[in-house]
């Protein structure tokens, strides 16, 4: 899979091209549902599967305030991958791109980039300067610039449409099933695992911090998790905090730090996959070491029984 950024260029297509476009966070059953849609009727077609996305997400670029996100750029581009995008141009969402009209990014982008012969999108799609753009815009270009415009219908489970919104909200609620069911895989954080200040070790816990890039995550706390290294599922079972550490060495961005039960091995430096099974209790401020210590087998016991396994330290 080929990645391209800018807005300008030569065309990145040799023929022409079928395209998803959207911010595609969490890239969840609705935009999986999209992006199949693309890669076949790229092969009837001819054309090249391409998605076309934004980083940051425009939602980021024009809030004033830090806004939660599902996934991380490399856990995206890992998703068109696996959905067979032979190409993702993943456009700088910057002040000039906000101010593009509609019609240049159709003209710019679509078909001067991508040499575009049809274009999925969702129904609510809405592009170009203050999202002046929308679905009858781009059906009345490509009737001009010779492309189709397939509406995707919304997917629903339990009657209401997936979207990354409604993820967002059930994470928020600790209800990590039912975000599992709108995604279609358990929520996930990913990260490289770099070298702490090893308090955890002195506590008996010692911990796996995770540098999981710097977006804003939807959940806080205390969580059962179960942890895949590298390539590996997420099967080795649990207990992480995500937060700012209050009691010891506070930090200003939340860290996400996981103790593998009953693991002896190195993992500094590898890639680590943290999965969410359920909240424990919010983060919260001791008085001591001890008292944090006491808390924390808690919440081993806690984990150890939500997951199955004896409650009982070994």
């Amino acid at each position: 899979m080929r990645l391209s950024r800018d807005v300008t260029g030569p065309c990145l297509i040799s023929g022409s091209s079928v395209v998803a476009i959207g911010a595609f966070d969490g890239l969840h059953r609705g935009h999986q549902a999209l992006l199949s849609q693309v890669r076949v009727r790229s092969l009837e077609r001819g054309c090249v599967p391409v998605a076309v996305s934004f980083e940051p997400l425009p939602r980021t670029f024009f809030s004033k305030e830090p806004v939660p996100r599902l996934s991380s750029v490399r856990e995206k581009l890992n998703g068109f991958a696996i959905a067979g995008m032979a190409d993702v141009l993943m456009l700088r969402f910057n002040a000039t791109l906000a101010n593009m009209s509609a019609q240049d990014f159709v003209l710019r982008v679509l078909v001067e980039r991508l040499a575009v012969r049809e274009v999925w999108v969702g129904a609510d799609f809405r592009f170009g300067q203050k999202r002046a753009g929308a679905v009858d815009l781009l059906v009345d270009m490509g009737a001009d610039l010779g492309f189709a415009v397939q509406v995707m219908p919304s997917v629903l489970l339990g009657g209401t449409r997936i979207s990354a919104s409604r993820i967002r909200a059930l994470l928020a609620a600790d209800e990590f099933a039912g975000a599992a069911q709108l995604l279609g895989r358990p929520f996930v954080i990913e990260g490289r695992v770099m070298r702490g200040n090893q308090v955890g070790r002195t506590l008996g816990f010692p911990t796996a911090n995770l540098s999981s890039s710097q977006r804003v995550k939807p959940v806080h706390g205390i969580f059962a998790v179960r942890v895949g290294m590298d390539e590996s599922p997420c099967s080795w079972p649990g207990v992480a905090s995500l937060g700012l550490r209050p009691t010891v060495n506070s930090v200003s961005e939340p860290l996400l730090e996981a103790h593998l039960f009953d693991f002896d091995g190195d993992l500094y430096g590898r890639r680590m996959a943290v999965e969410f099974v359920a909240k424990l209790r919010d983060e919260e401020k001791f008085s001591s070491l001890d008292a944090l210590k006491t808390q924390m087998v808690r919440d081993a016991r806690a984990a150890r029984e939500i997951l199955g396994m004896s409650p009982a330290l070994t």
